[in-house]
């Protein structure tokens, strides 16, 4: 047969993603999880905060030790560019388990797989959430399949949920999914005059006994009854809302989210020309995970893995209608073949250096010191100040890594440290109100926080206290260190 034309399509697709994956780790987040699962292989599960001296001790819910250890060992193995494999991985598998539930020729799949990825990309980064990424695609393949196509297998899904509680908070989405498919073909049941493709209520019911079972195996870790507060005690938190951009609406002034608006617009235009209307659950998924993406930005990667299969059956009727479908050949010459051969090794070629370009270690060293704290947190590793020390938010997760021997003040676990806690080092870090009494009761001995800062500002102009970095020998636009000269009781 050769290499047809569709296979070289398919191979395409792979490799497009694999390019628009492979990204630089320079999430400070990343860090804190390496830290912890270096310390649960070494020290065992971790059940109050390790890191911090202004909650050490406080009960912690570590609900990603699992991933954590799997992105520790990516580290461990191959440094950043185990880092680069894991993120690039794992977005892969995530769509591509999309591709059988997704209708129409290799082209029609291709496209509508490409867009779907470059809407997710906004928050694909080394983190345990690539996790989640990639269940919630193979979830997503289980559901639809048993729907679209009578093929049962969601006796997968208990097992599945028991993983997936010991690896990220995320299990969520997965019931966000058995709810959107009860709720949507109980709709059906109810309004559809067409019943067909409509699970039977017999099939209903086993879904909801697969969420009672799942519900069941998810308790099956480490923390037991407590994993399933995570995702609640999360979202409650108004810091979050407040002052974390994830957690906050999309900021549609950002080119980054325009692919999520536009795959809106698609889905709107599509179905609207096409005869083929909307089901219920793939009304109900779409604009359920849609509602979480206006809400909390770090939700678009969950529409896109809901929207992209939908899109491709409204596109795929809207080109039928049309009467637009490229028909596949059935047969290729042996000139044909070998030119398709050719193109296949130019992509293969082709998508290798690109790889190459993002995994160099300049190319790696250029946007992390770019991104992270390096350059201070190698001063403080040579210069270590003593007492305590009050860092960035922003800085903390990168600090928890790269300076194992002091512990921080504040990192990137927002679950642990709470509203109140937070919202005290917010006002501190802007230099507000009581920041000097702050300062002062925790016992701070030195500074390390954003050039520019309200408190950096605060302390330039503040007696007992003396900048020591940057130095000339030590140049850095980004970070600046105050040392306490004398205690308040000395001023």
């Amino acid at each position: 047969m050769g290499l047809s034309t569709q296979r070289v399509m398919f191979f395409t697709l792979l490799m497009l993603l694999v390019i628009l994956a492979t990204r630089v780790p320079t999430d400070t987040d990343t860090w804190w999880h390496l830290r912890s699962g270096e310390y649960t292989l070494t020290n065992g599960m971790i059940y109050t905060d390790p890191f911090s001296f202004s909650n050490e001790g406080k009960t912690w819910v570590n609900h990603s030790w699992g991933s954590q250890i799997i992105l520790y060992t990516a580290w461990q193995v191959a440094g950043n560019v185990g880092l680069v494999l894991y993120t690039s991985v794992l977005a892969v598998v995530g769509m591509m388990a999309l591709y059988p539930i997704c209708v129409g020729t290799v082209y029609l799949r291709a496209s509508v797989l490409l867009v779907g990825a470059i809407t997710a990309t906004v928050f694909w980064s080394a983190r345990p959430q690539m996790i989640s990424f990639a269940l919630s695609g193979i979830f997503l393949l289980i559901l639809f399949q048993y729907k679209r196509n009578q093929i049962d297998r969601l006796w997968l899904i208990p097992p599945l949920m028991l993983v997936w509680g010991n690896l990220h908070a995320g299990f969520t989405i997965g019931f966000i999914f058995l709810a959107g498919f009860i709720g949507g073909e109980l709709l059906g049941h109810f309004f559809a005059k067409d019943k067909t493709g409509i699970i039977p209520m017999r099939g209903i019911g086993k879904l909801m006994l697969i969420t009672l079972l799942s519900v069941g195996a998810l308790v099956i870790n480490p923390y037991g009854f407590a994993m399933l507060r995570v995702p609640f005690d999360t979202v409650s938190l108004g810091v979050l809302r407040n002052y974390i951009v994830e957690w906050q609406s999309p900021d549609f002034q950002q080119r980054q989210t325009w692919a999520f608006l536009g795959m809106i617009f698609l889905l709107i235009g599509l179905s609207g020309m096409a005869k083929r209307g909307w089901d219920w659950t793939e009304y109900g998924l779409v604009c359920g995970t849609a509602f979480l993406a206006f809400m909390y930005g770090r939700n678009i990667s969950l529409f896109a893995v809901v929207a992209t299969p939908i899109l491709s059956y409204h596109a795929d009727a809207f080109l039928t209608q049309q009467g637009w479908q490229i028909k596949p050949r059935t047969r290729i010459s042996k000139g044909q073949s070998r030119l398709n051969m050719a193109l296949l090794a130019l992509l293969v070629f082709s998508t290798v250096i690109s790889v190459l370009a993002v995994i160099l270690p300049t190319t790696i060293d250029k946007a992390q010191r770019d991104t992270l704290p390096i350059a201070v947190a190698e001063f403080i590793a040579e210069n270590p100040p003593t007492g305590n020390m009050f860092n960035s938010y922003n800085w903390g997760g990168y600090f928890v890594f790269a300076l194992p021997n002091i512990p921080v003040y504040v990192d990137g676990r927002t679950d642990l440290y709470g509203d109140e806690f937070l919202t005290r080092y917010l006002r501190t870090a802007l230099g507000q109100n009581d920041w000097r009494d702050v300062l002062t009761d925790d016992d701070i001995s030195w500074v390390v926080v954003e050039t520019g800062s309200g408190l950096a500002r605060h302390l330039a102009e503040e007696a007992g206290w003396s900048q020591i970095y940057p130095t000339d020998d030590h140049p850095d636009e980004k970070a600046v260190i105050f040392v306490r000269t004398s205690t308040p009781e000395e001023e």
